[in-house]
């Protein structure tokens, strides 16, 4: 297995120096760092200022929101990226949900998956260079068709590092599981227990040979163990009450897929309700612990070989901790 570092997005500000415990877990031999994007800061910029200043460490993006940017923009940015680092880009992307879609991006969201599918199949094609690109899908059609009328195919003017980018998708529900095994490169769960990894097993059964799992676990150290669970908590609460509506929210769905379907709709009913001290607390333990690797180093050590035994390809450390990274080297040896 290898590992990799989640950075994630910033939150008020900015944290204090990401750069340090980065550079610490490429000397450590980290294969990759990744950075998110929600409403506030976005992915590509901290990962050109973390690539400028390291050289080995692969660059991942988990996730870029399809609805931030056309496929045409996105494959200028990768193929740039990718000439600056030297070959080390990882593109994950997701359609994220509707609240931030049609709310902030202003785009529609209808159809997630025939988008997707659309949008990648324009990258591929513009990183090729093999022709002119054009598309007749109806969500992202090239040429425009209408306004002057003068659009025409163009080709993307630099040569890339590299034709074929690998692309990861971050997915939840079992038909996007699925699309992601049919048409990426890798797969960016969310919210995985490596004690119930057969509810994925059907969307996956068609994977390649050579499909990546890349998967993010909060890893919060502390000598006990309740203490540890609190910010893995604070999150789950957050994700099933704030990020996405009621009637559709794709992470509330997966925790019910899960077995935890009761309590994670009472928590939701909380966090709604604006009480989230509650919502926080209502969070079962044991799905909390399940997802991450908490406690004590010792502890945490010992709950890494259960994700050894999965079919996950990379281990993302959702931590800020050097001590954190340093103990998952030890155990991932």
């Amino acid at each position: 297995m290898k590992l990799g570092l989640m950075l994630g997005y910033w939150m008020s500000q900015p944290p204090p120096n990401p750069l340090e415990i980065v550079l610490e877990a490429e000397r450590l031999g980290y294969d990759s760092v990744w950075f998110a994007e929600a409403y506030g800061s976005d992915v590509f910029s901290p990962l050109c200022w973390i690539g400028a200043h390291t050289s080995r460490i692969k660059l991942g993006t988990a996730v870029m929101q399809i609805s931030a940017r056309t496929p045409a923009c996105t494959a200028m940015t990768a193929a740039t990226i990718d000439h600056l680092s030297n070959g080390r880009l990882i593109l994950g992307m997701g359609v994220s949900g509707p609240q931030v879609v049609e709310g902030w991006y202003g785009q529609p969201f209808p159809k997630p998956l025939a988008r997707t599918r659309e949008y990648i199949r324009i990258i591929r094609d513009a990183l090729k260079r093999e022709a002119p690109v054009s598309n007749d899908g109806p969500h992202y059609p090239l040429p425009y068709p209408g306004g002057t009328e003068l659009g025409k195919p163009l080709k993307l003017i630099i040569h890339p590092k590299r034709n074929r980018i690998p692309i990861y998708l971050g997915a939840e529900g079992p038909k996007n599981v699925a699309l992601a095994a049919e048409i990426a490169d890798g797969w960016l769960p969310m919210f995985m227990s490596p004690y119930r990894f057969n509810i994925y097993e059907e969307s996956l059964r068609d994977r390649k040979a050579d499909f990546e799992i890349a998967n993010t676990v909060t890893v919060s150290m502390h000598d006990d163990v309740a203490t540890a669970l609190i910010p893995v908590k604070a999150s789950l609460a957050f994700y099933m009450g704030g990020m996405g509506a009621p009637s559709a929210n794709f992470h509330v769905n997966l925790l019910n897929r899960m077995g935890f379907g009761e309590t994670v709709n009472r928590v939701q009913e909380l966090f709604l309700a604006g009480q989230r001290n509650e919502a926080i607390a209502a969070v079962p333990d044991e799905l909390a612990d399940e997802i991450s690797l908490v406690g004590p180093a010792a502890r945490i050590k010992d709950r890494v070989k259960p994700w050894l035994d999965s079919p996950v390809t990379t281990m993302i450390a959702g931590t800020n901790d050097p001590a954190a990274i340093h103990v998952l080297a030890e155990a991932i040896k």
